[in-house]
Order: C-alpha cells, then sequence, then structure tokens
C-alpha cells in the first residue's frame, strides 16, 4: 500500500507525472537531472488529499496556514538556476512549507538544511520526508529570515517567499562564490534573483518576474 501511494494511480500516475515533464521542457527547463528529480518526487503527496488529482498541473495549489505550493515550472526554474554554476554539497532553503521544494533539493545536493516557521507545516513536511527515506534534510522551526549561522556557510541558499530586498544576512552564510536564488520585491512587483557572493560583497542578476508570498518573520 505504501509503494502504491507514493507510485500513485489515475491522476497521480508516472503517466501523468510524464506529461508535466513534457511541459517543463516545453516551458525551457533542460538540466535533465533538474527534470529526473521532479519525476521522481510525488507531488501528490505535498498537497491536500482532495486536490491530489490536480498535483501534476503545472500551477501553484493552496495547502494549509495561508500558504501555497509553488508550481512545477517555479521550482524546476530556482532549482535550475541555483545548480547553473555546477553542482552544490550543502544548500540552505529558506521556507519549508509543504517540503515539496527541500524534497526535489534533497534529490541533487548532497545536504539539504531547511527552515519553516509555521510549526504545524514543518511537522507534515518531517512526516513526508520520513515517508520518502529523504535522510539528508535536515529541519528547524525558526524565522527563516535568520538562517542557519551555526551550519554556515553554504554553497547554495534558495528562499521560497519573497523578501523586499536582499536579506545581508543570508548572504553573509554563503561562501565565497555560493549561489542564492530568491524572489524580491513587494506584492506588486517581484522579480526572481539569483545572488552570487564576492570578496567585495555580492552580484546580482535578474531573472524573471515571479509572485510569491512574502517573506515573515518570527514563528507561529
Amino acid at each position: 500500500m505504501r509503494n502504491q501511494r507514493i507510485q500513485g494511480i489515475g491522476m497521480t500516475s508516472q503517466r501523468t507525472r510524464e506529461r508535466l515533464i513534457a511541459r517543463l521542457k516545453e516551458e525551457g527547463i533542460r538540466d535533465l537531472s533538474v527534470l529526473n528529480a521532479i519525476r521522481e518526487t510525488p507531488r501528490h503527496l505535498f498537497v491536500d488529499e482532495a486536490l491530489a488529482s490536480r498535483a501534476y498541473e503545472d500551477s501553484s495549489l493552496p495547502i494549509s496556514h495561508g500558504q501555497t505550493i509553488s508550481q512545477p515550472y517555479i521550482v524546476a526554474r530556482m532549482t535550475e538556476a541555483l545548480l547553473e554554476g555546477g553542482p552544490l554539497q550543502r544548500v540552505l532553503e529558506v521556507g519549508t512549507g509543504s517540503g515539496y521544494q527541500a524534497a526535489v533539493l534533497a534529490r541533487l545536493v548532497r545536504h539539504v538544511f531547511t527552515l519553516e516557521r509555521i510549526e504545524a507545516l514543518l511537522s507534515q513536511a518531517q512526516e513526508r520526508f520520513r515517508e520518502l527515506g529523504l535522510r539528508n534534510i535536515r529541519t528547524k522551526y525558526r524565522d527563516g529570515g535568520m538562517g542557519m549561522p551555526e551550519c554556515a556557510p553554504f554553497d547554495g541558499i534558495m528562499v521560497t517567499a519573497a523578501p523586499e530586498g536582499i536579506p545581508l544576512a543570508l548572504v553573509r552564510q554563503l561562501e565565497i562564490g555560493g549561489r542564492m536564488v530568491l524572489p524580491v520585491g513587494d506584492r506588486d512587483m517581484q522579480v526572481l534573483v539569483r545572488v552570487t557572493r564576492t570578496e567585495e560583497g555580492y552580484e546580482k542578476e535578474m531573472l524573471e518576474r515571479v509572485v510569491f508570498v512574502p517573506l515573515l518573520g518570527g514563528v507561529a
């Protein structure tokens, strides 16, 4: 039963997942390792059961506590942008949410560290990681804007909610040459940005327009 739940049936079957992969290729995702990680990660386990039949649509879906699971294209695009400069060993994710993005990253990098400020969401994500046997993910209940300085430096950071500017506390937790991908802006205008840490500070590249929930402080 467990294997059938992970493999999926009907609208959560492998055939449905392959249609999503074809769509992502059409939308410009080229990295085969990213496409394979998305193919192998059962997104239907990361959404409410009532929405499982929509899990492989290329759209964001609501999860609990007013949050969303990002559309697969955005997950693929951010992952591809993070890995474009070469393989990574230690990646920090700010905003665990459903756990889907961390699960995709866990198939591509050696160690994933993920922070979530909503305790109930983190508990659900931890259960999903256990079910999938993802043992290279370390979780922490914390205000994500603080990062995880006790485990820094990281060679990659991904932020899955939008601050209004580049968070310098996170930049400082990147090793020199390390990369951070994040949405930046307010509710009216957000841009996906790739930041590279340099000896002098950081460089940034604007990638494309996006829409994310805002990065909030504190814990809940």
